[in-house]
């Protein structure tokens, strides 16, 4: 659903696909899944119309999602200009997060805040960007922050600037991160920005955070300077995080400089 909302657009039809290890666990727990892939949809409204499952011997759910846009009102990543400030809608820190998780690591009050993270909808953020009118915008999930920051720049071709000191992320995340709790994805978002993004004085937990790759995180959305203070209050009216992590800085091949602030 984020991809959808990510382009301005509003997501109507969906499709399970679930892998399942029934010789493993009993059905009633796919049920569950469903029910609560079925509940989200719901409270989005978006229709469920039939879906496939297959036996596997992991656990696996997702939804492949329809949604519709007017052609002149998408919102793409390839469109930031020089100028333009970026605003991040949801903490970091899910991949180290959700490791902690699985390795009994992760303190349940975490627990409780990253699912709420988690199953928080991006269609409040999508709605104030969309009234508001923005440059260009996009989810951050698998390529962590930086990552999907640099398919805006590359695309766009421009630069840009992140503060760390400015991006939201979850406490517990900083501790898992300095132990050594990291999931795989991230190592290798990390790897990939070599030789694109500048580390000026950020040690190595913060550059895994910045790179950690995210489940259901928010929209980074890059807005002209004269909109940013509307983008703001109407992200905060939707209920939605609205950070000021940077901004696009000049023309460029997808650079990106982090400063701490």
């Amino acid at each position: 659903m984020s991809d959808v909302y990510a382009m301005g657009g509003t997501p109507r039809l969906a499709l399970n696909f679930a892998g399942f290890p029934r010789s493993k666990l009993p059905l009633d727990v796919l049920g569950e899944i469903l029910r609560g892939g079925g509940d989200k949809c719901t409270e989005a409204g978006v229709a469920v119309i039939g879906g496939h499952t297959i036996e596997d011997p992991e656990p696996k759910y997702g939804l492949a999602v329809t949604g519709f846009v007017h052609p002149a009102r998408i919102v793409t990543n390839a469109s930031s200009r020089p100028g333009d400030r970026l605003v991040l809608t949801k903490p970091l820190g899910m991949g180290v997060i959700t490791t902690g998780i699985k390795q009994e690591r992760t303190s349940r009050e975490t627990i409780e805040e990253a699912i709420r993270i988690m199953a928080t909808l991006n269609r409040g953020a999508a709605q104030a960007m969309t009234d508001v009118g923005v440059s260009a915008a996009t989810d951050i999930t698998g390529f962590g922050l930086l990552g999907h920051l640099h398919e805006m720049t590359r695309a766009a071709k421009v630069r840009a600037r992140v503060r760390l000191r400015a991006v939201p992320i979850l406490e517990e995340a900083w501790r898992l991160a300095r132990e050594g709790v990291i999931p795989g994805g991230t190592h290798r978002n990390r790897a990939s920005l070599h030789e694109v993004v500048a580390w000026e004085g950020i040690d190595e937990d913060a550059q895994v955070l910045l790179c950690d790759a995210q489940t259901s995180g928010g929209l980074l959305i890059a807005v002209p300077e004269a909109r940013l203070s509307r983008l703001v209050q109407a992200l905060q009216t939707e209920g939605a995080l609205a950070a000021v992590v940077g901004d696009i800085t000049g023309v460029g091949q997808g650079e990106i400089t982090v400063r701490r602030d």
